[in-house]
């Protein structure tokens, strides 16, 4: 073994130093941001939107398989169930899913999955999307691969990308939970039933990010995909609305249009999707979404028409946006009711 000279030494100690000085703000997100790509967003999506999983409907057998699959995902990848849960499933009985419109819907579940904060654990960033869909209709299944087998899969990349910067030393500062929604078509009941029996204080909730139909493109952008409907983030926080905007800017320059942020706007997308049982508590939220096409609730909605490129990139814009939540200083700030 060479012997180390005292200058080599102090060197060291000065390179260890200054590693442990090094905060995870310090670190560009692009490394992480890349490995969230197409093939794997494509391998996923094609076995949540198979025919196998019968259009996954709330509280069926083929979402209950679904949910499995999301499930062995993050145990794949040793993301674990969040801290305070006893398994990965928040259980919703039927009887709250058929509260609102007696639609007879059986027993269903919440899918989450966890990854601690190293500084901030206490806070709480929420990534959704709804992993049910409307199951089948006269014996054809609705497949519902934008609807919301995009937001679905976009959320095991997401995840996957964290724990691989955990595992090199720079896991987010903020406690971040992965929360696939169940019964969102029926009336946003799996976020309803959460924020109404939520796991984490919802005063400890920051933001939730909402990913709900990525991976397609509507008429009014009929010729390109690099774009982005951006609804929610101003409504109650204009940090939040800036951090969406600048991590666009700096990592996937998409077009990001906000007409259907405009509370007037008739379609109220805005009310529409989970992220409505957080901001309605007060919790900034922002709603991430290509706009509705001719496929939307219906059987032809199949992952052969999904745009990989445009799903990895909005993937990736979610990313970003959520690594800045869960390692900036301060929560966004509610500055706006």
């Amino acid at each position: 073994m060479k012997k180390i000279t005292l200058l080599s030494s102090l060197f060291i100690l000065n390179i260890s130093c200054t590693t442990q000085k090094m905060s995870v703000a310090d670190v560009e997100p692009t490394k992480y941001m890349n490995t969230i790509t197409a093939s794997d967003l494509k391998t996923h999506l094609y076995i949540v939107a198979a025919d196998s999983m019968e259009g996954r409907e709330t509280g069926s057998a083929g979402q209950k398989k679904a949910g499995v699959y999301l499930i062995n995902q993050y145990k794949k990848n040793n993301i674990p169930f969040p801290k305070g849960a006893s398994d990965y499933y928040q259980k919703i009985p039927a009887a709250f899913l058929n509260a609102l419109r007696n639609e007879n819907l059986s027993d269903s579940e919440n899918v989450w999955a966890y990854i601690e904060g190293s500084e901030k654990p206490n806070e709480i960033l929420v990534i959704s999307a709804h992993y049910d869909h409307v199951g089948i209709k006269d014996g054809e299944v609705y497949n519902g691969a934008d609807d919301d087998g995009s937001g679905t899969v976009a959320l095991l990349e997401i995840a996957q990308a964290f724990e691989i910067a955990k595992r090199e030393g720079h896991g987010p500062k903020r406690s971040i939970m992965f929360f696939h929604a169940t019964g969102e078509e029926h009336g946003l009941h799996g976020s309803r039933f959460y924020s109404e029996n939520p796991l984490f204080p919802l005063a400890n909730t920051i933001t939730d990010i909402n990913i709900d139909m990525i991976g397609r493109r509507d008429e009014a952008h009929a010729n390109t995909n690099n774009y982005l409907y951006l609804i929610g983030s101003d409504r109650l926080s204009t940090d939040l609305d800036n951090i969406c905007k600048i991590a666009n800017a700096k990592y996937t320059k998409m077009d990001l249009d906000y007409k259907y942020n405009d509370p007037k706007d008739p379609n109220h997308f805005y009310e529409r999707s989970d992220h409505y049982n957080f901001a309605k508590h007060g919790i900034p939220a922002v709603f991430l979404f290509n706009g509705v096409h001719a496929d939307y609730h219906q059987k032809t909605d199949e992952v052969e028409k999904i745009e990989f490129d445009a799903l990895t990139k909005r993937t990736q814009l979610a990313f970003v946006i959520a690594w800045e939540l869960s390692n900036r200083e301060n929560r966004p700030v509610v500055d706006k009711k």
